[in-house]
């Protein structure tokens, strides 16, 4: 069970949390109406927007702005899709409605993904409450792409099948899989926990780094507002993880527990974007995505000396890292190559931005 320390932590920034997404949602609607239309200037699509593995161009004609911005909102909505679905069905056993899935591009199902049987009322609450959040952000963002706006692709959030299943996949890379290579983030409170922790960390570190990309101070401002929530929704899983992991025995090769699969989760981030040590990029990238604390309860610890939590996944000046949309594709794809599918989305997703890049 949660304890009652870390309910009143959640409780007290909750409200924050949903005044800031309030506040945001309706100056962003304001702001990007008052831009001109976001589906009506997609429309010219004279320009797309540069490798975003690459240094961002300094902004020019206003069209070509227009057709970044609604490149690198189509990105964010196809991972809002990813997330949206995973939450809901957890939640209530159902993804999208259907009114919801339509748009450019090739539209997909959802393979995968059950209602889960939450013990910890907590939990339940907290997973609802995500799963509210994420849904908004898929109808806030179509609403303001309008007709430009990419249809739902393909999703995999399976974890039952071995061969295809993307959380199966994502846990052998991990080396946490079951003895079956399975890895099903439904069975419990603790599982679906950790697969939120794989999607959500992802998902902010994808904010952060398609910023460079976007050129309106109004998009711009609407994408920092959502990336405010996805931080808080990180923060609380890496939270109910660490303490959930303190409550348990220090782990074992056979009986893990949170923090040390959340370890390994990120170790395998780490391969998948670029984790070497050779000069230039992707070096930058490499050893970035960090767990929840040590793994059992030895050293590090603080100075004080107790066990130290690594709730925040940041650098020296306590700054999150982002990841450009090309690495972010390789966690989701699964896949350091260069490719245009896999993992969460086996036909790959909808939009200009929609290949990976080779990851040494």
């Amino acid at each position: 069970m949660i304890d009652h320390e870390t309910l009143l932590e959640v409780q007290a920034i909750g409200e924050q949390r949903r005044a800031e997404r309030r506040r945001f949602i309706k100056m962003a609607s304001a702001g990007i109406a008052a831009a001109g239309g976001l589906s009506a200037l997609a429309a010219c699509g004279e320009n797309t927007p540069q490798d975003p593995a690459s240094p961002t161009p300094s902004p020019s004609a206003s069209a070509t702005t227009t057709a970044n911005d609604v490149a690198v909102l189509n990105f964010a909505l196809n991972l809002e899709y990813l997330e949206a679905n995973y939450y809901n069905i957890g939640v209530q056993g159902a993804g999208i409605n259907s009114t919801l899935v339509t748009g450019t591009g090739t539209q997909g199902t959802v393979t995968g993904g059950r209602q889960v049987a939450f013990t910890d009322t907590s939990v339940a609450s907290y997973i609802r409450e995500i799963a509210s959040d994420e849904l908004a952000h898929v109808q806030f963002l179509r609403n303001q792409l309008g007709s430009a706006a990419v249809a739902q692709p393909a999703i995999n959030i399976d974890g039952t099948n071995a061969k295809t299943g993307a959380f199966a996949l994502a846990a052998q890379a991990a080396g946490v899989a079951n003895a079956d290579g399975t890895f099903d983030p439904y069975l419990n409170d603790d599982t679906f926990l950790l697969g939120a922790a794989l999607l959500t960390d992802v998902g902010v570190t994808a904010y952060k780094g398609s910023a460079t990309l976007i050129n309106s101070k109004v998009i711009l401002e609407a994408a920092a507002g959502i990336l405010a929530v996805e931080a808080y929704h990180s923060g609380l899983i890496r939270t109910l993880l660490y303490r959930r992991a303190v409550q348990t025995p220090a782990p074992t090769a056979t009986a893990p527990n949170d923090r040390l699969i959340i370890g390994k989760i990120s170790a395998a981030r780490d391969v998948l974007d670029g984790n070497t040590t050779a000069a230039g990029p992707p070096q930058q990238y490499a050893n970035d995505d960090q767990g929840v604390g040590p793994v059992n309860f030895t050293p590090p610890t603080t100075a004080n000396g107790s066990i130290r939590s690594n709730i925040v996944p940041s650098d020296a000046n306590a700054i999150v890292f982002g990841r450009p949309a090309a690495r972010v594709l390789n966690e989701v794809y699964l896949n350091k190559a260069a490719v245009t599918s896999g993992g969460f989305f086996p036909s790959g997703v909808n939009g200009s931005i929609n290949a990976s890049a080779a990851a040494t």
